[in-house]
């Protein structure tokens, strides 16, 4: 079920193929999670975190023969408006998912 009835893939980039990407993963840490990290290292983690688990969505698309691009280029405010995301969370990184070109 969509967190978002609506096609937001523009909103969630700032380069062209965002729009049209056949799929985005916003990534989005959640501080009230984090347990006893200090503020300070609470968006080192997050990044970390997030680059582990965009390492392993590239692997399935390579597999799978999938374009992918993970991207650290993102307008954090706008997708975190547009999915109405929590005062303790924050959007990290993004990744576009899809067919290649030909």
């Amino acid at each position: 079920m969509p967190h978002v009835d609506a096609d937001i893939r523009g909103q969630m980039g700032t380069q062209d193929f965002v729009a049209t990407a056949s799929l985005n993963f916003v990534y989005v840490a959640d501080s009230a999670r984090m347990g006893n990290a200090s503020k300070e290292d609470q968006r080192p983690y997050a990044f970390t975190d997030t680059g582990f688990i965009g390492q392993n969505v590239y692997l399935f698309c390579a597999f799978e023969g999938l374009a992918c691009v993970f991207r650290a280029s993102v307008d954090r405010e706008r997708p975190a408006r547009s999915l109405r995301i929590r005062n303790n969370q924050f959007v990290t990184c993004a990744q576009s998912i899809g067919y290649p070109r030909v």
